[in-house]
């Protein structure tokens, strides 16, 4: 995860590219339109993005790798494969007690961040694979990695815009760990629980007005109508103030742009990592104007923060369920009477 990125996660978690149509062979297996993997008798192939991988059974299952982000850490907590990383990057903004218990005991090393990544110890650890989401500007380094030998995974679940689907990348994981029935096992679990709670959602009649996100500098990025959040928040039965556009990115509007069509939001979600309201207004004094500050409900995503780790960004990755269940919990309480916000944290 990057220094900055608490600040811009949201915008960055809202953009994606725009969807296309794909045809997918029956033999594939679809996690979403971004990643499918077929197996066969001599080799796993994974479609991820536009990078093709073609590993050899002899190669599997994977034994030792490198994280260069910490989002991915999600999965490996999710299926106990925590041993399996020798390497990680930013190590300050991975939530995992087990992973800092490996690192502390020198089983998992410190391999820089993305200012500057220590090329030399990780082509010392030599690693089975590397998993990181692709950034163009690191071509040069990942072309430096692949010369010594070193398998490159790009995995971009931050484009996903199907809550589940960012869930569904467990079946990637549990092919290439020998982890396929307890990941199988575990996403069926995930999808069964969302399922539920969105049906459960149903049942309320009432469907409030939400707003998300924050100002940055003089632009407030609100999530297309497609995108994730916007499906999260249907799926909690609610409305959303920007459902009505009809991309799957972030578009950026002005304060007076959101301060109109956020009149009659009732709930303020996402809103940033602050602290409190004071905070909040100290970023824009003109919050203040707004009705949802004043008469609504403002929640941020520090329920379980640790220093400069959140949570929400690491086993918040694998659970849509527990995302989903908190959002329930904030526009239909009444649904979850005995439930407390796990991810999620009421602004005061």
């Amino acid at each position: 995860m990057k220094p900055f990125f608490l600040t811009l996660i949201i915008a960055f978690l809202t953009i994606s590219c725009k969807k296309t149509n794909k045809v997918i062979p029956e033999d594939w297996v679809k996690i979403s339109e971004n990643v499918q993997f077929k197996d066969n008798q001599n080799f796993f192939n994974l479609k991820s993005g536009k990078f093709e991988y073609h590993i050899s059974k002899s190669q599997l299952p994977l034994k030792k790798v490198i994280l260069l982000n910490a989002s991915l850490v999600g999965y490996f907590n999710e299926l106990g494969l925590q041993d399996k990383i020798i390497g990680i990057s930013s190590p300050e903004y991975v939530f995992s007690q087990k992973i800092h218990q490996l690192l502390d005991a020198g089983k998992i090393q410190n391999i820089g961040n993305e200012q500057k990544y220590d090329v030399e110890k990780i082509i010392a650890l030599q690693p089975d694979a590397i998993f990181t989401n692709y950034i163009a500007s690191f071509d040069n380094t990942y072309e430096l990695l692949k010369k010594n030998g070193i398998e490159l995974i790009f995995l971009d679940e931050y484009l996903e815009q199907d809550p589940l689907a960012k869930s569904k990348y467990l079946l990637v994981f549990g092919k290439l760990f020998d982890r396929e029935k307890s990941a199988v096992s575990k996403f069926e679990e995930i999808q069964k629980n969302y399922n539920s709670l969105k049906s459960l959602a149903q049942k309320s009649k009432n469907r409030p007005f939400i707003l998300t996100n924050e100002i940055y500098g003089n632009q407030w990025f609100l999530p297309g109508g497609k995108t994730n959040f916007a499906m999260l928040v249907a799926d909690a039965n609610a409305n959303y103030i920007n459902a009505e556009n009809q991309q799957s990115i972030a578009t950026p509007m002005s304060f007076e742009e959101v301060f109109v069509k956020a009149e009659k939001a009732q709930f303020w979600v996402n809103a940033g990592n602050h602290q409190s309201k004071k905070e909040l207004l100290r970023i824009n004094p003109n919050y203040a104007k707004m009705n949802v500050f004043n008469n609504g409900r403002i929640y941020t995503l520090t329920g379980k923060e640790k220093g400069k780790s959140n949570d929400y960004f690491e086993s918040g990755i694998v659970h849509a369920d527990l995302i989903l269940k908190d959002y329930i919990k904030i526009f239909h309480p009444e649904l979850l009477p005995d439930y407390e916000l796990h991810y999620m944290k009421e602004l005061k």
